[in-house]
């Protein structure tokens, strides 16, 4: 069985993105960036719903030909390339970079693919990672907080139906005052 693993950038006050998809408050430090790299290169299969989909859609296949592209950039742009991916959305109808898309039921659909044998997943995205929760699919949550307030926006939590119990099992600080977070669900 595949674990699944939804981890992102958040504020202080619990959003991924600020009002009108904002998420320039989360820059990372190189340090932070590295970090990400190095989760990325261990997943065999990204997720995501439609809105991040489109956020990483928007740069990643070129990233690494930007002109102040940095080596762990460079490296990231051609793992995301490279990696599978999975766009769960009904209301796009093309993908492209190693990327299937899915109009279907999620939380079917991620069952079945996390049955299988293989590399960790990762769902990104609130309401795609949201549905996940609800039906008690996530195995890890990374938690990058960044020292910053929004006052709204996309929360990283939804609404869960019942209790979630989670085992800390790393924290860190990194530059800037960004503290990560990496819990495990208690089964």
């Amino acid at each position: 069985m595949r674990k699944l693993i939804y981890g992102m950038n958040l504020t202080l006050d619990g959003y991924i993105a600020a009002p009108g998809d904002d998420i320039g408050w989360g820059v990372p430090s190189d340090e932070l960036f590295q970090w990400w790299l190095d989760r990325e290169l261990a997943i065999g299969l990204l997720m995501y719903g439609r809105k991040l989909w489109e956020t990483m859609s928007s740069h990643w296949p070129t990233g690494d030909q930007q002109p102040d592209a940095t080596p762990a950039q460079i490296e990231f742009a051609r793992n995301w390339r490279d990696t599978p991916k999975v766009v769960f959305s009904s209301t796009i109808d093309k993908v492209d970079w190693n990327t299937r898309l899915v109009t279907g039921d999620a939380v079917a659909e991620i069952t079945r693919l996390k049955a299988d044998d293989g590399e960790p997943m990762r769902v990104g995205g609130a309401t795609l990672a949201g549905a996940a929760m609800r039906a008690g699919l996530v195995d890890e949550y990374e938690i990058v907080t960044h020292p910053v307030l929004v006052g709204g926006g996309t929360p990283f939590f939804t609404a869960l139906d019942s209790w979630v119990n989670l085992n800390l099992v790393e924290t860190r600080t990194f530059p800037g005052g960004v503290v990560l977070t990496r819990y495990e669900t208690r089964r």
